[in-house]
């Protein structure tokens, strides 16, 4: 799937309120260039695309949070708004199995509830782009984790930390329940995160210090599909161009959230300290 480039060229010179020629001399372009690209005559080149977007960024028009906006208040019953930040392009159909085997929740397809959410996990990529899908729930046999000590032995197992546990009969039965559905909804796990869980894996904390350290540096819910099934009930609505200002701006507001985040989960840790159980405790 292409930009949907020449509506958002439209839209953002009539937000700013500019003709086609005033656009064209602000970004330097020939007037010609602005007219063919909004009537779909020609394919933008990717000069093109970067001095459009950043210059609709530079002028704080959000272009792809107001999509998002959009998309919401037009989402039928039992249909979600969902979000995937590629560091590239999708080629091809969706495929659950070309993913990492050790993503939070094993192979499958990821995606966010927020724009937001996407674009912060892609920002340091060149190429990288964010993809609005429309999913349909139904028929569909889901299941949603929380913040507890069951996510958080899921993740560590799929995440490649639990090796010496993962025969444990409380393990096993973990892992068929997160098998044993077509899509999986679940809190978003970045790195930080992950260490928090291996903190509590090598019995550093105890599962009442982790799971508060984790809801400190809460990012919000993931969407995993998890089957043939599920894939085929996502339907690809747009592909967002990311500009490089727009990147900056999402670096530096997730280096600013991890920052706060931080300091929770100190406080976190100091606050249950010596209450829950131990990861050997649990698994005894």
């Amino acid at each position: 799937m292409e930009y949907n480039f020449k509506e958002d060229l439209k839209s953002i010179r009539e937000i700013l309120g500019l003709t086609q020629s005033q656009i064209a001399e602000k970004i330097g372009v020939e007037q010609i260039t602005i007219s063919r690209n909004e009537m779909g005559k020609t394919t933008p080149s990717d000069k093109l695309l970067e001095h459009v977007y950043e210059f609709a960024f530079k002028n704080n028009i959000k272009l792809n949070r107001l999509k998002e906006m959009f998309y919401i208040e037009h989402m039928d019953k039992n249909h979600k708004l969902l979000f995937h930040g590629a560091k590239s392009r999708i080629e091809g159909k969706l495929d659950i199995h070309k993913s990492r085997t050790n993503n939070d929740l094993g192979q499958g397809f990821y995606t966010g509830e927020r724009y937001e959410q996407a674009i912060s996990f892609i920002s340091g990529f060149e190429k990288s782009s964010v993809y609005i899908f429309d999913f349909k729930e139904e028929g569909l046999k889901g299941k949603k984790y929380n913040v507890n000590q069951e996510w958080m032995m899921t993740i560590a197992y799929y995440r490649g930390v639990l090796e010496e546990y993962e025969n444990h009969p409380i393990i096993k039965k973990l892992i068929e329940k997160s098998c044993d559905c077509d899509y999986i909804i679940a809190p978003i796990v970045d790195n930080r995160m992950f260490q928090i869980i291996n903190s509590f894996i090598m019995g550093e904390i105890t599962d009442e210090q982790c799971k508060h350290c984790l809801a400190a540096t809460n990012l919000g819910y993931q969407y995993v599909f998890k089957s043939d099934k599920a894939i085929k009930s996502l339907k690809m609505l747009e592909r967002c161009y990311i500009s490089e200002k727009e990147k900056e701006y999402y670096k530096k507001m997730r280096n600013s959230d991890a920052k706060l985040g931080d300091d929770k989960v100190k406080l976190a840790r100091i606050k249950y300290r010596g209450k829950g159980r131990y990861i050997d405790e649990i698994l005894k």
